[in-house]
Order: structure tokens, then C-alpha cells, then sequence
């Protein structure tokens, strides 16, 4: 199975669609799973800079609302679309909540946990030890790959390899000179 084969579910109309992500092929992808009431839902601000920087040239962020962090993605599809419309204005693809870990999560995520990567990129080492102390508290979080907290990015080249993982507290900004990179080659 490649990232193109995938199917996940979008809104539409107040409506659920199926999307495959092959919609997304020769694209540069940022994957991220987020959460309205997290104190990392600023980095919503810093995303929407990078995907309208970046749009013309390939770039996209795909937003993949969570709620298995101290339920910090409350509400419905709708209600967290309008959130982030309202507060950060954002207008990258956003998808229907999902589970990033556990045997409800997403086959994308497996997907995406699975992938060798060139590395991972880390923010502070306090507030990782915190996160991943918050994690297993939660019973979220047990496996190494296991997605540790709200707003985990995966960066996608344009043939849908995943080629780095970054932490939550990794700040989107840090990541331009990786999508710069990947939108030359």
C-alpha cells in the first residue's frame, strides 16, 4: 500500500465525502493532527502562512482533527471548521475528526507511523518529556511510533514517501527550509 491508496473522509456540504488521497499526488504534503484547546493550536497561525506561502508551488497542509489528548478536539466537524476559520482564518483541507493511535485509528496514520523516515525532528526537551509523560498518562500513547500529542507532523515529498516526522512542539516555521527542499526537487 502507498499514501495514494488511501481513502479518508472529508466534509463536503456538511456532508461526509471519501477523498483518496492520490488527489494529492505530486504534491508536497504536510500532515498534521490537530486539536482546538491544546496550547499548541496556535501553530494553526504559522500553517496557514506556510500553505498560502507555498500553495502555488505544490505545498499543502491536510489538517486531521484529534480528539484522544485530553479530548482537546471538542465539537463536531463542523464547529472546529468554523473555529479555525474564525480565529486563524485557515483555509488548507480539513478533514473529519479521526484517531491517530489504538485499534480506531486511521489506516493513514498506521501508514504514516509505519514509514522510515531521515529523521525526527524535535522541539524542547522539557516539553517532549512532558508530553510524552501526559501521553501515557492518557493511555493515548504506548507504542514508540505511537502518535504522542496533538499537532505531530509528517512531511510527504512529492511521490508520497514520508521523509520526516516532526514533534508537536517542532513549530511549523522550523519546517520551511525541509518544504522549500522537497518543492525544488
Amino acid at each position: 500500500m502507498n499514501l495514494y491508496d488511501i481513502t479518508v473522509i472529508g466534509r463536503e456540504d456538511n456532508k461526509d465525502v471519501e477523498i483518496q488521497l492520490g488527489e494529492y499526488k505530486n504534491k508536497v504534503l504536510l500532515i498534521v493532527n490537530t486539536a482546538t484547546a491544546c496550547g499548541l493550536t496556535p501553530q494553526y497561525e504559522a500553517l496557514e502562512f506556510l500553505y498560502r506561502k507555498y500553495q502555488s508551488q505544490g505545498f499543502v497542509v491536510l489538517d486531521f482533527p484529534c480528539n484522544q489528548f485530553k479530548e482537546q478536539a471538542k465539537g463536531s466537524d463542523e464547529e472546529i471548521g468554523a473555529f479555525c476559520s474564525l480565529k486563524y482564518d485557515t483555509t488548507f483541507p480539513r478533514f473529519k475528526k479521526i484517531e491517530v493511535n489504538g485499534e480506531n485509528e486511521s489506516p493513514l496514520y498506521t501508514f504514516l507511523k509505519n514509514a522510515k523516515t531521515k529523521g525526527e525532528g524535535r522541539g524542547s526537551w522539557l516539553m517532549n518529556m512532558l508530553i510524552n509523560f501526559f501521553s501515557h498518562l492518557n493511555g493515548k500513547s504506548v507504542k514508540d511510533s505511537d502518535i504522542k500529542w496533538n499537532f505531530e507532523k509528517f512531511l510527504i515529498d512529492r511521490k508520497g514517501n514520508v521523509v520526516r516526522r516532526f514533534s508537536p512542539t517542532v513549530k511549523p516555521e522550523q519546517l520551511e527550509v525541509y518544504i522549500q527542499q522537497l518543492l525544488k526537487d
